[in-house]
């Protein structure tokens, strides 16, 4: 594990992660960062039934970042607007997708999260000795290497189970709720295969000579 240690040029994001699978094979996955080196913001990434992977960031900084750490066929900057009501009701605006879901209340995996201590929850140590049981039981891992020499490590806080999701393309409805299945092939990390919502604090390592958009200082 010490080979896993969280180098000190390190960049922490905290906010939510959300995945989401529907009938029509369109899988989605909202990233909502209140707290990162770029300010507020959130984005996108969808993989469609054929297997093209989209990528809907609000500004080129951080397109470029996030498409600097994982695996894209395409890369838009849009307008990505986020609206929480009553902390379990989310409303996502990023055209060409609108995204609405709501999320019930946590259940054991939530509670067994939540009983870790944040520091512990956050630290390489911990996510290493814990990544092959959360493959196994979550369908997601704690870390890995990612594009441009750099290493992710995902600490998850908490965990609500979403409960009702819609999604239209264009105004295009792609079908009810379902699993995200097939996994999500973004990069390294994935999202559980149940619909789910995850409070989770992340940080990627970056390569010697490089900065946060992965450009060659």
């Amino acid at each position: 594990m010490a080979g896993l240690r969280s180098p000190a040029r390190a960049l922490r994001f905290d906010g939510w992660i959300a995945g989401i699978g529907t009938a029509s094979g369109t899988r989605v996955v909202l990233g909502h960062w209140p707290v990162s080196p770029f300010g507020p913001f959130s984005d996108l990434m969808v993989e469609e039934p054929d297997g093209h992977r989209l990528l809907l960031a609000p500004s080129r900084e951080t397109a470029d970042f996030v498409s600097g750490i994982y695996l894209f066929d395409e890369v838009r900057v849009v307008p990505v607007r986020v609206r929480i009501t009553g902390r379990r009701h989310w409303a996502v605006s990023a055209p060409p997708l609108d995204l609405r879901f709501s999320t019930g209340p946590r259940t054991w995996p939530g509670r067994a999260l939540r009983a870790v201590p944040g520091r512990l929850a956050t630290s390489p140590g911990w996510l290493a000795l814990w990544d092959r049981p959360a493959r196994l039981l979550l369908g997601a891992g704690t870390h890995g290497s990612v594009r441009s020499g750099r290493h992710q490590w995902y600490g998850a806080r908490d965990l609500h189970p979403v409960t009702s999701a819609t999604v239209t393309r264009e105004g295009r409805g792609l079908g009810a709720l379902a699993p995200v299945e097939p996994p999500v092939r973004f990069g390294s990390g994935s999202t559980p295969r149940w619909p789910c919502l995850v409070r989770v604090t992340t940080r990627v390592a970056l390569a010697e000579g490089r900065s946060t958009t992965g450009a060659p200082w």
